[in-house]
């Protein structure tokens, strides 16, 4: 394909990626308002974001696997209206259980677009070509990062409009989506007897939200030690373990568990892990410290993400273009590994009295970081599987990399509760003043309405509380860091998936329809092992 095929190819893609983004940044700003407005708690803030990453974790995985036996334009199409429903849902919700229904819903479709659309690049873009688009995914990424915050900042400060146009806004984006891929993406359809594990899907969705209800619930429900933990962690661990055992006897699994025996399948599926843990789990709350901790607006709050959304663009458009010129990757990984870990160290230094300055160069350390790695780990995984393994190989990294972003929401969320409850109450008895409905409320303040000590309190304890999270994401940062080290750095191939999927297939073929020798017959080799019989067409 032409680089202008290839980018009327992409056009839907993009409109499809741009969506997914804009669904989990456009309520960035958003949160705070709309949790204070239908009179929900802290652990309901946290629950908007992780519902989503939840549905789209757990689902990834099908998504993946749907993509090697179905058209995978019109799963594309699927995901999109998925989304649509979610977002329209979410619009004209009147509580917070609805909202969170309707967040799943979107987080269904968002599973599917983050899956296919990196394996029907792969499908139709040499890896040696791919570091160029991937740049370019990167830039549609920063677009829609940058571009939510402040719109959702803007609808939300906006009388007239409102919060609920945060979730209405992403529904032409959509459906234009759904129009472009008719138009400009043209996919060859499989057709071939399938065999989906249903038993397989269920036991890992439900081993996975078993563990992750824990991980949200845990130090706010209930206490990390006590019987619901014990519960809910056993449950999980058992369905997991059924997973595995499933897995390994299905005719077609969801995660084949064989595609780990490949080194670089399995550590970048490690450091894919950690860098959802540190990239999610650190960022998601800083449109609350913006907001909360320095007390800007929604649309301040928007702006000031900027310098990290300037950075990742930089940084993946510019490494993708580098990439595909010298075919070197490695070097970018580690680079990202390590700029990602230095900014996540800086942000710990935060707090409520942090100078924009700084604050805003620790946040481009943290955005160059991540944009050297994210795109450039799934292209080193596709680069060096069978071509009838690039769904699975897409989908597994997507899937671990949401499970990281996950369990580090979920977990970070419950301890900036506790740390914010701890860290009021221990202000508000330094000033003398009652902690009843204070410091041990677990609802999210209303800024507007506080009186000016107590806000002062507020503001210092969500600054303390957020700076502590980075804390903890950064271990996680150097743990990605030792997965890229151990990476063997392999030349990039020059054919697209399916060029690589027509010419195993046909060596399959060949290696199939190849005459046994006659019996008697010099065949030059004594007791010759049989063919490939263990070859099989995917």
């Amino acid at each position: 394909m032409s680089n202008k095929q290839i980018l009327q190819a992409m056009s839907g893609l993009m409109a499809g990626m741009f969506v997914a983004i804009l669904a989990g940044t456009v309520v960035a700003n958003a949160l705070p308002r709309i949790i204070a407005d239908l009179g929900a708690s802290q652990s309901s803030y946290t629950w908007v974001v992780t519902s989503e990453l939840l549905a789209m974790t757990a689902t990834v995985p099908l998504w993946g696997k749907l993509a090697d036996l179905f058209n995978q334009k019109l799963l594309l199409q699927l995901s999109l209206g998925l989304f649509v429903v979610g977002s329209l849902v979410a619009g004209f919700s009147q509580d917070v259980v609805t909202l969170i229904i309707s967040r799943v819903i979107q987080g269904i479709g968002a599973g599917g677009l983050t899956a296919l659309a990196q394996i029907v690049m792969a499908a139709v873009i040499p890896p040696r070509r791919l570091g160029k688009y991937a740049g370019i995914f990167g830039a549609v990424f920063a677009v829609g990062t940058v571009a939510g915050p402040l719109i959702g900042g803007v609808l939300v400060d906006t009388s007239w409009l409102g919060w609920r146009w945060c979730f209405f806004i992403g529904v032409p984006f959509a459906l234009a989506g759904i129009v472009l891929l008719q138009r400009t993406l043209k996919l060859p359809t499989v057709r071939r007897k399938v065999s989906i594990d249903w038993l397989g899907a269920f036991l890992i969705v439900a081993g996975v939200c078993a563990l992750l209800i824990w991980t949200s619930l845990a130090g706010n429900s209930f206490d990390w030690a006590s019987w619901q933990t014990a519960a809910l962690v056993i449950t999980g661990v058992l369905l997991l373990v059924a997973a595995v055992f499933v897995e390994q006897r299905a005719a077609e699994p969801i995660i084949p568990l064989d595609i780990f025996r490949n080194r670089t399948v399995s550590l970048t599926t490690l450091a894919s892990f950690f860098v959802g843990v540190a990239m999610f789990a650190g960022t998601v709350f800083l449109s609350q410290y913006f907001q909360i901790s320095l007390g800007k607006s929604p649309t301040e709050a928007g702006l000031m993400s900027l310098p990290m959304i300037g950075g990742l663009l930089v940084s993946s458009t510019v490494a993708g273009q580098i990439i595909s010129a010298t075919g070197k990757w490695k070097i970018y990984l580690v680079s990202g590994s390590v700029v990602m870990m230095a900014g996540l160290g800086l942000l710990s230094t935060i707090g409520a009295d942090t100078h924009f300055g700084l604050l805003s160069l620790y946040m481009a350390l943290m955005g160059i970081g991540v944009g050297m790695l994210m795109q450039n780990l799934v292209l080193a995984a596709q680069n060096d599987v069978p071509a009838h393994e690039l769904g699975a190989a897409t989908s597994v990294l997507s899937f671990f990399r949401s499970l990281g972003g996950t369990i580090g929401t979920s977990v970070l969320g419950a301890i900036l509760a506790n740390r914010v409850a701890s860290e009021m109450s221990k202000g508000l008895a330094d000033s003398g003043l009652p902690t009843t409905g204070g410091g041990h409320s677990s609802a999210v303040p209303d800024m507007t309405t506080l009186p000016e000590p107590i806000k002062q309190i507020v503001e210092h304890a969500y600054g303390v509380a957020t700076g502590d999270l980075f804390l903890i994401a950064t271990p996680f940062a150097f743990l990605a860091l030792l997965s890229v080290l151990f990476i063997k750095e392999k030349p990039l191939k020059t054919t697209s998936g399916m060029e690589r999927l027509a010419a195993e297939e046909a060596a399959v073929a060949t290696a199939v329809t190849v005459p046994a020798p006659r019996d008697g017959a010099d065949s030059g080799v004594q007791d010759a092992a049989p063919g490939p019989v263990g070859l099989k067409k995917d």
